[in-house]
């Protein structure tokens, strides 16, 4: 048995949304009196077909210059001219149309084009104003409601990911056992490390839902996770933030930073005997922000990388800052492996 033809959410609502319009537009001209039920038919095959297609013209024009990808602003610039492009479009067709069906089927009809565009063009003119725009905002906002939705679902898997990390049983019977190990040489280290352990554990089950955190509290979540990393690996792990301290107020994704130390930790000094330092580089740089995560270590040992955590961070990039920001990761000749994200300043917010 064959499948049903599976039509997308699209066309459904292109085909739906004209049809509705060109029965509208049926209707009123049987209400007028004078209805040729024929001729109606054929407008209303016309119609949907035509408007259709232009709509369709503008939506494969705008897939290919990926005008969705565009901040909001910029894409308000090209969305007015747009629309009268569009309007003076809808106009031409739908005389010609009207026109030529005219011609056609009634043929005692004596007046020309010129004179019909005259007439009925600036009332044609406004509807398809008042039509293209109406199309073009949904249009526009369904794909931004569909953005958002992808990248409400992205921070849900980064939660789940991070939260997984946290929870792994590994990572908690290696802290643990470092806190057992302290309370009876050390127990004010202990109860420092539960503290932290406790800290990292809320931050996992307890995010806030808004997907961006201020780079202080990110980096005091960073300092937590390497303080108890460090409790347990002691003299093999050493870290080195340099950072901006004018630059702590600004928002950034949710656990951005943390994943890239996770890592530079678990692909990269837990792999050492000897261990090494994590150097952590937070910078201000021709109007961007740049985050730089660099650890000992070689890309060609870690088989495993990139990994779900650094994979879900680079979409969750794509998808927030729409291509103008980055994330890199690669190996230099000193022998270390940097990850980098690089963000326009622009569009981090300040928090007071």
């Amino acid at each position: 048995m064959k499948k049903g033809m599976n039509i997308s959410l699209y066309w459904k609502c292109q085909l739906i949304g004209w049809s509705i319009a060109a029965s509208y537009w049926s209707f009123q001209g049987w209400a007028g009196g004078h209805f040729n039920p024929w001729l109606g038919a054929l407008q209303f095959v016309t119609d949907v077909l035509l408007y259709v297609w232009i709509t369709n013209l503008y939506r494969t024009f705008v897939q290919k210059r990926r005008w969705n990808d565009l901040p909001p602003n910029l894409l308000v610039t090209r969305i007015i001219p747009a629309i009268l492009a569009m309007g003076i479009i809808y106009t031409l067709v739908t005389v010609l149309k009207i026109y030529a069906i005219r011609v056609l089927f009634i043929p005692w009809t004596t007046q020309s084009l010129v004179a019909f565009f005259k007439m009925n063009g600036l009332d044609i003119f406004i509807a398809g104003i008042r039509l293209m725009s109406i199309w073009l905002l949904a249009y526009h906002f369904y794909q931004s409601a569909q953005r958002e939705t992808r990248l409400a679902v992205s921070f849900k898997e980064a939660q789940l990911n991070n939260l997984s990390a946290q929870l792994n049983p590994h990572f908690l019977f290696n802290s643990l056992n470092t806190i057992k190990s302290l309370v009876a040489a050390d127990p004010r280290s202990a109860r420092r490390g539960i503290d932290l352990l406790s800290e990292l554990l809320r931050n996992g089950l307890y995010q806030s839902q808004s997907g961006f955190a201020s780079l202080e509290s990110e980096m005091n979540l960073v300092k937590d996770y390497l303080e108890l990393e460090k409790m347990r690996m002691e003299d093999r792990l050493q870290y080195r933030i340099e950072m901006d301290e004018t630059l702590l107020s600004i928002t950034i994704p949710r656990m951005c930073i943390q994943v890239l130390v996770e890592n530079a930790v678990k692909h990269g000094i837990s792999g050492l005997k000897e261990g090494g330092q994590i150097t952590i580089k937070i910078v201000q740089r021709d109007n961007r922000l740049q985050i730089c995560v660099c650890n000992p270590g070689s890309l060609e040992k870690s088989n495993d990388l990139p990994g779900i955590g650094l994979k879900n961070l680079s979409e969750r990039l794509s998808m927030i800052y729409r291509g103008n920001a980055s994330f890199g990761l690669g190996e230099g000749s000193d022998g270390f492996v940097c990850a980098e994200l690089n963000f326009p300043l622009s569009w981090l917010v300040s928090l007071p």
